[in-house]
């Protein structure tokens, strides 16, 4: 703004002029900010976010059992500098990370409490970008397959008959892949390994009998020419005619154990073990909040939202639509279309790379747990944040979705904060 002070001409700083509209009609809507989906996603994960990790891995329990860990209330100190020093310091522009944390001594019942130091953790700017080491960086959104279950119709080559299949896809932990041979076996894959009936995995999850596995399709496997479960069953090495079903189980969790895991002694507890934590422990299987919604509308189950891991209802309900596709009475899945794809945004993309890292930590707090004195040991002592500090690095310095923000011009870098990328984990797939 211009001002006229004693004949002479001044400009004041700051001082902006008021805008004039010259539009006949009245903006009934104000321009959205366009980096909203960065700013508010990044929000989210300082809040919402963060705390779902730490409960994941709360309370990390010793060996022993004697001694718990568990991490409580966390907050964001002040930066150290400026987003503008950041940058010309050639520094990252970051916070303190406190996490408030109990020790609790399950054989003294002594309970010690500290505030622990898990590292200086890169912020957002205002403009959704981040300062790492004076450059500007912009966490790209990833396009992925969204979690959920997922029919498929492919032409036998040799028959010229259409073998429904499906994908049942969580948001963490194993793929299950099923498929139908011309022959009418259902088999199914874990990620991607080897291929076993169907049926031996119905077994494993608790449906001893071969009667038990028969009742449960029995409305919809009506097909005479195409007997899909007795077909699997002949083909199942573990088939269980009697009304033993502790022993058809306990045999198909041996066989399920020897495909998967061909090198490991084969015992009864390691196979429970083993299906229990690929399946139904949260830490390690997720379907998510999208997927079990989709897992539900499509399967018409009315499983609990919260309820995020696998089902025996789920497993089920999945072989039933297959042989309903492959008798004509269902319809396949369209795998491209956008409504099956989701958007991973930058909150989501930095709780998964630091999961990594809490998830190593833990096994080393856990280490410490078991050699040192209980009687000396502090939260401080347990902790090392080392894991931590490396796998935010890694995302932030070497991730395909980190990448320099495009500056050549306004729109350019608006662009760059608003793009969709397939690349990068869990993409492509």
């Amino acid at each position: 703004m211009i001002s006229t002070t004693n004949g002479t001409l001044t400009a004041n700083k700051g001082a902006r002029t008021a805008r004039k509209s010259y539009a006949r009609t009245p903006t009934i809507l104000e321009l959205p900010r366009l980096t909203e989906v960065q700013l508010r996603s990044f929000d989210w994960f300082k809040t919402e976010g963060l705390r779902e990790l730490f409960d994941e891995i709360s309370p990390i329990v010793s060996f022993n059992k004697n001694l718990e860990l568990h991490f409580g209330d966390f907050y964001f100190g002040e930066p150290k500098y400026p987003e503008d020093e950041c940058r010309e310091r050639d520094i990252t522009f970051s916070a303190p990370l406190w996490v408030k944390v109990k020790l609790v001594n399950r054989d003294t019942g002594e309970i010690s409490e500290q505030e622990v130091f898990m590292g200086d953790f890169p912020l957002m700017t205002d403009s959704a970008t981040f300062v790492i080491n004076g450059s500007e960086r912009v966490v790209v959104s990833q396009l992925i397959r969204s979690p959920g279950v997922y029919f498929t119709v492919d032409e036998d080559r040799s028959t010229g008959r259409e073998l429904a299949g499906a994908k049942l896809i969580p948001s963490r932990g194993a793929w299950l892949e099923f498929e139908t041979s011309r022959r009418d076996v259902v088999s199914v894959k874990v990620d991607r390994k080897r291929k076993l009936p169907v049926t031996i995995l119905l077994r494993a999850i608790g449906y001893g009998t071969d009667e038990s596995i028969r009742e449960l399709f029995a409305d919809v496997d009506n097909d005479m020419d195409h007997p899909y479960i007795e077909a699997t069953l002949e083909r199942d090495t573990t088939a269980n005619p009697t009304d033993h079903n502790e022993k058809g189980v306990d045999d198909a969790l041996l066989e399920f154990y020897k495909k998967l895991r061909p090198g490991d002694p084969p015992t009864l507890d390691n196979a429970k073990s083993f299906v229990q934590n690929l399946f139904f422990v949260a830490r390690r299987y997720d379907m998510g909040k999208v997927g079990r919604y989709k897992v539900n509308r499509r399967l018409h189950v009315d499983t609990p939202q919260e309820t995020r891991i696998l089902t025996n209802e789920d497993l089920v309900a999945v072989i039933r639509r297959i042989i309903l596709i492959n008798n004509g009475e269902g319809r396949p899945d369209d795998i491209d279309h956008l409504g099956n794809r989701r958007i991973k945004t930058v909150g989501e993309l930095i709780q998964n790379q630091l999961r990594i890292g809490l998830l190593r930590m833990e096994r080393v707090v856990r280490e410490r747990m078991s050699i040192r004195d209980p009687d000396q040991i502090t939260p401080l002592s347990l902790i090392n944040i080392r894991p931590v500090v490396a796998a935010t690095r890694e995302f932030f310095g070497g991730s395909q979705l980190s990448q320099f923000m495009d500056q050549t011009n306004p729109l350019a870098e608006l662009t760059h904060k608003r793009r969709l990328s397939a690349l990068g984990p869990g993409g492509l797939r």
